[in-house]
């Protein structure tokens, strides 16, 4: 298990309400969860509406648009949480940009390659294997769970993923319990990540369809309801949806799914830019900007 105490040019608050939190929608796959005096950013993109980026095996993809909040505009970031090295998660602008010393949590792969590019403090952390920051009387536990980015031997043309669970926790309190899916496909493997961890307070979907040559790549509509009723959550909310012209999964369509599988309840969409607040009882509550 990684351990690891944040370093003291972040400070910790010292009057944290350990079950508040908050998450924003900035676009894509990227979100700013703070929570517990933590601020976590997640497969950071901030290339702007009309830029295009290369993904691999002469595939390019070309943003929509625009991400809701300005790199330059983020708080104080405390880690990295990265699904994989694809550049629509971790792109050139934020590979020039971002502080080498800022802890990345990734898989095993891209944490190597990262490191090869000169960041400093890179994680690589297996299937199931977890890694636990401190931070003043805050603690946060990150824990790789399953990914699976395309099917049989086409999900060896793409980067090895992981989808992610976050418990935060202040002393012995109670924590909030986040699950990342990461860019994955539905398959027997993520049935037991409920088995581990029973119901989540909040689920953020990776869907959007993604299709290369033709083939599905990440979840489509029809998957993230199936995974919605795979794994219980409090609060579900879909991203990675409209971004690139590589998703061919519309949110709307996603929305349809939904409604069709009665699970409207559960389901909140933000607009980039867009915050969702959480609370200690365990009663997420959508905020407007």
């Amino acid at each position: 298990m990684v351990q690891l105490e944040l370093a003291a040019s972040v400070a910790a608050p010292t009057n944290i309400r350990p079950l508040d939190g908050s998450l924003q929608f900035i676009g894509n796959a990227t979100v700013l969860i703070q929570c517990a005096g933590f601020n976590v950013l997640t497969d950071p993109n901030f290339i702007h509406k009309g830029e295009k980026l290369h993904l691999g095996y002469g595939v390019a993809t070309e943003r929509l648009t625009e991400p809701g909040v300005q790199f330059e505009d983020l708080p104080p970031i405390d880690l990295v949480v990265l699904s994989h090295l694809h550049a629509d998660h971790f792109d050139p602008f934020v590979e020039e940009r971002l502080d080498r010393s800022i802890p990345i949590f990734t898989t095993p792969e891209a944490a190597a390659e990262l490191q090869r590019k000169g960041f400093e403090a890179t994680h690589g952390l297996a299937t199931w294997e977890e890694a636990v920051v401190h931070k003043g009387p805050a603690r946060l536990k990150i824990t790789a769970t399953p990914g699976q980015h395309g099917r049989l031997m086409f999900a060896a043309m793409l980067p090895k993923v992981m989808g992610s669970v976050l418990e935060f926790r202040v002393d012995e309190e109670v924590g909030i319990c986040t699950y990342i899916t990461g860019d994955t496909l539905v398959f027997r493997g993520l049935r037991e990540i409920a088995e581990r961890f029973g119901k989540f307070d909040v689920t953020l979907l990776h869907l959007g369809g993604t299709r290369v040559y033709g083939v599905l790549a990440t979840m489509d509509a029809e998957q993230g309801v199936e995974l919605l009723e795979m794994v219980p959550t409090q609060a579900a909310i879909p991203i990675h949806c409209n971004d690139y012209t590589v998703f061919k999964s519309p949110l709307e369509e996603f929305k349809r799914a939904v409604s069709k599988a009665g699970l409207d309840d559960r389901v909140h969409y933000l607009a980039h830019g867009d915050a969702f607040a959480f609370s200690a009882s365990r009663t997420p509550i959508a905020r407007p900007r």
